[in-house]
């Protein structure tokens, strides 16, 4: 009987160790070429533009960037995070991740970003853990080498991402056919990138609302399953060419063909930009191990009600794993959870002329996101 919840429909279970980054050829990142043009992106925005901004303004000691949704320049986030990986049910461990809350303080001054700056991920590998152990340690160090940084952020984060899936292929210490999903959250002033390729997820939280910042990468999904089948791919029983339960993912070159190419199985991720507020309250990043069992709005009604209690995203990210864990997950779990405040998420007031009392806030949006189709 096959693990539905296998990435592999057949998975190798043997471990691999960690490898450092093999040596690139001299300018290779000049060379590198933009991801594949047929390949689909949430949204192309101006978030470059804005960045230059953020970092001039923030430079010169500006309070921060006015926000065109709250009007309030004094606004600006600061960054405390917390997380928890679990090995659940399954024979081996083979989530990583990542939490920098002060890029500065985590890279040192010298580098040429504004500040406040964060960076987090979540990766999820299978066929062992070569891959993910190997994005982990060098997606951030590829985005900020990348001859797009700043200038050009989406296309740094794309061409990173895409650095990494090759350089998987050229290793000679890493095992070829591992993989890894892989999201990240880069954050500068108020400017949050988020870019995912595979079935991870990041929610925000906003004001007890759950806003997803991510799509899942599943064969199945109506446009996954057009890109594949343009490329020849096909999709059995969910499974891309009947192995792998994601659409998306870096490394996997046993299902890929030669560099550069194009292939079902892409690398490249899809980018999310969001100008944050004093709306936005914090950041979840899971892995599939745990929105296979819960909502996104479960979760964020979840983590709100723990931080009005305790104020502590560590705790809030062990309960989220708790509480898959409860739901009978069958995958690792890993969860990444970011504040946006020091200060505990406030009590949210109802009007009594627009909502009954007999139904919660956490109720609306329950019941709100079940008429969208998101619960």
């Amino acid at each position: 009987m096959l693990d539905a919840n296998s990435r592999y429909r057949s998975e190798d279970d043997g471990s691999f160790s960690d490898s450092e980054l093999p040596e690139s050829p001299e300018g290779a990142k000049h060379r590198l070429g933009k991801p594949p043009r047929h390949l689909s992106v949430i949204r192309q925005c101006a978030s470059s533009a804005r960045l230059a901004q953020a970092q001039s303004e923030l430079k010169l000691g500006s309070p921060g960037l006015a926000s065109p949704l709250d009007g309030k320049p004094g606004f600006l986030p600061s960054f405390r995070s917390g997380s928890c990986s679990e090995i659940g049910p399954k024979s081996y461990m083979e989530d990583e991740h990542i939490c920098i809350d002060s890029l500065v303080d985590h890279l040192g001054a010298a580098e040429d970003f504004p500040a406040p700056g964060a960076f987090y991920g979540v990766f999820d590998g299978h066929g062992g853990t070569d891959a993910a152990t190997f994005v982990r340690k060098n997606i951030l160090k590829f985005i900020l080498d990348d001859s797009h940084f700043p200038s050009s952020v989406e296309k740094a984060i794309k061409n990173a991402f895409v650095r990494a899936d090759h350089a998987l292929a050229d290793s000679s210490s890493l095992d070829r056919s591992s993989g890894t999903t892989a999201l990240t959250a880069l954050i500068f002033g108020r400017i949050l990138l988020i870019a995912n390729a595979g079935d991870c997820r990041a929610v925000l939280g906003r004001r007890g609302r759950a806003i997803e910042l991510s799509r899942d990468h599943k064969p199945n999904c109506k446009t996954e399953r057009l890109r594949i089948e343009k490329l020849g791919g096909i999709i059995y029983d969910g499974y891309l060419n009947g192995q792998l339960s994601v659409a998306r993912a870096l490394g996997d070159w046993h299902m890929k063909g030669t560099k550069g190419s194009l292939c079902p199985l892409s690398a490249e991720p899809e980018l999310q930009e969001t100008t944050l507020t004093e709306e936005d309250e914090f950041l979840i990043m899971g892995c599939d191990g745990l929105w296979d069992v819960m909502s996104s709005q479960c979760a964020v009604t979840m983590v709100r009600k723990e931080l009005m209690l305790h104020n502590d995203p560590e705790r809030c990210s062990r309960e989220l794993v708790q509480e898959a864990l409860q739901r009978n997950s069958c995958d690792n779990l890993t969860v990444v959870v970011v504040c946006f405040s020091p200060d505990p998420p406030p009590h949210i007031e109802i009007p009594k002329t627009r909502v009954r009392r007999s139904i919660s806030l956490e109720g609306l949006h329950v019941l709100n996101g079940a008429l969208n189709g998101h619960v």
